[in-house]
């Protein structure tokens, strides 16, 4: 009789494990599969500014910042018309990876003025920004896509407004986004129309909620007066730790 329940045992256990053992493989199988359509949701699959948003994405355009010639290359895939800068300034403003947005591109959208040179990880960040951010916003609200983008600037030598840190703007890790035109020539500016209920006010909430995604700090009028007027986007290395700032 003991014997007989001790086998049972045996066979218990025997059975449990091969349950669990099965039940692991279908993970392990599954898993897989998922990693196979989703790497952009993954941390160690290697960013391309044409996959998805996923979960990393925005960790790995902030971690660009220590890999310049790679980001160099992931802009030359999406054919990005753009001219690498040499190391400039000193100090807290030293600019060391910087890329001159040129607008040759006819396909993508421009910006105003055309004369800026945002970082590189600021550039890459705004490639998938306007692909899958603000075009697919624009047709979604409006029926058009957007043509051109007004800024306020990406590099500017300062400190924190009201502070001893030094701002992203200080090496061109950042970008002040005012406005947007249309195909159609409509205007929509954060001015305009932030506050208003209309179709325009939900185009910049969807792009100011997107771009939480991409760039390790966004600043919208949300966040406090001194934005009434713009986005503030940057790819602070912080960022690739996955501390971010979305107001």
């Amino acid at each position: 009789m003991a014997k007989r329940r001790k086998r049972a045992r045996i066979l218990r256990s025997f059975r449990s494990v091969l349950i669990a053992a099965v039940v692991l493989a279908i993970c392990a199988c599954v898993g897989c599969a998922y990693i196979q359509e989703h790497p952009q949701d993954v941390p160690w699959t290697e960013l391309q500014l044409d996959h998805p948003i996923g979960m990393f994405t925005g960790r790995k355009l902030a971690a660009l910042s220590d890999d310049y010639p790679f980001c160099q290359n992931l802009m030359d895939q999406m054919t990005v018309a753009y001219v690498p800068l040499k190391p400039a300034g000193e100090g807290q403003c030293r600019r060391a990876n910087n890329v001159r947005l040129t607008g040759a591109n006819s396909e993508r959208i421009r910006f105003a003025p055309r004369d800026i040179a945002p970082s590189c990880p600021v550039a890459a960040a705004l490639t998938i920004w306007e692909d899958q951010i603000v075009q697919p916003a624009a047709v979604r609200y409006f029926g058009v896509r957007a043509v051109s983008i007004r800024h306020l600037g990406s590099y500017n030598c300062r400190q924190v407004a009201g502070s001893e840190r030094w701002s992203e703007h200080a090496t061109g890790n950042a970008i002040d986004i005012a406005a947007f035109t249309l195909a159609d020539g409509k205007a929509i500016s954060l001015t305009g129309h932030w506050h208003t209920n209309g179709p325009e006010a939900a185009f910049l909430r969807t792009i100011r909620d997107g771009s939480c995604d991409l760039f390790a700090t966004v600043l919208s009028p949300d966040y406090n007066a001194a934005h009434a007027d713009h986005f503030h986007l940057d790819q602070a290395k912080r960022g690739a730790m996955d501390y971010r700032l979305c107001r």
